[in-house]
């Protein structure tokens, strides 16, 4: 009998299943992530004009909650979806640790999504607002900003995931994606030789970034280099092990 191949969502379970004790102690996932909030903050009107506790905030591919956690102080609410439970699990026990957890404005859940109408994003909205005391929400949550960090290179369809990104926004709203860019074969790299099984794409092109987004239908679109990370690469073709420079593109699009 034939034996039928993993799927990339089922590889990417398993790695990051395995990786989400030790995530938040690697200080290159935390550097990345401290740059992709400061461009983040740059690019979006509302934490420069002081409005962004306003914002209701949808991150996919939240992980540890390492974006969720430094984003949270500063928007109204974020709900955060994943596929790992250990990432997960990691998220909610940071919550569990927060002063008052009730009063928690973010909240994360194990979903793949593919509608904006999803049951577990739509409830955890509504748990947030019910926090917040608003009651009788008639219509279906959507989001103010979307984010996402080093996710959309594992994500199969990349129009896919931009269409349910724009069903998600309210009009008017943001996408603010940070994902490092594929400037040509040593963007490889970028993943160790063992972590690479499940990898869709290694980085992000900025001209395919730019047509899907434009087809999406977003407007004020733009994907420009955001920071740059330095991190240790493993020695391979002839190669040996040393530090390179990885750029990171952000894609910023608003829902008319």
């Amino acid at each position: 009998m034939a034996t039928i191949a993993p799927s990339s969502l089922e590889l990417n379970q398993k790695r990051f299943n395995e990786d989400a004790a030790t995530w938040d102690s690697n200080k290159k996932h935390v550097e990345s992530v401290e740059k992709a909030f400061e461009a983040i903050k740059r690019n979006i009107p509302a934490f420069g004009d002081g409005s962004s506790k306003n914002l209701d905030v949808l991150e996919i591919g939240c992980g540890t909650g390492l974006l969720s956690f430094l984003l949270a102080p500063h928007v109204r609410s974020l709900v955060g979806v994943d596929t790992s439970d250990g990432m997960l699990a990691a998220f909610n026990s940071k919550v569990a640790a927060l002063p008052d957890p009730s009063k928690a404005n973010l909240a994360a859940v194990n979903v793949l999504v593919q509608e904006a109408d999803d049951v577990h994003v739509q409830g955890a909205a509504a748990a947030l607002a019910s926090r917040r005391g608003e009651t009788g929400h008639d219509q279906p949550y959507r989001f103010d900003l979307v984010v996402s960090h080093l996710t959309l290179h594992h994500i199969p369809s990349m129009p896919a995931v931009f269409a349910t990104m724009y069903q998600c926004l309210r009009s008017g709203g943001w996408i603010a994606l940070t994902d490092y860019e594929d400037f040509g074969p040593d963007a490889i790299a970028f993943h160790p030789m063992d972590k690479r099984e499940g990898v869709e794409r290694h980085g992000l092109k900025k001209e395919e970034l730019e047509m899907i987004i434009d087809g999406t239908g977003f407007n004020e679109i733009r994907v420009e280099k955001a920071f740059v990370l330095r991190k240790e690469v493993e020695a391979e073709g002839g190669k040996p092990a040393e530090e390179r420079d990885f750029p990171f593109l952000i894609s910023i699009g608003q829902r008319s």
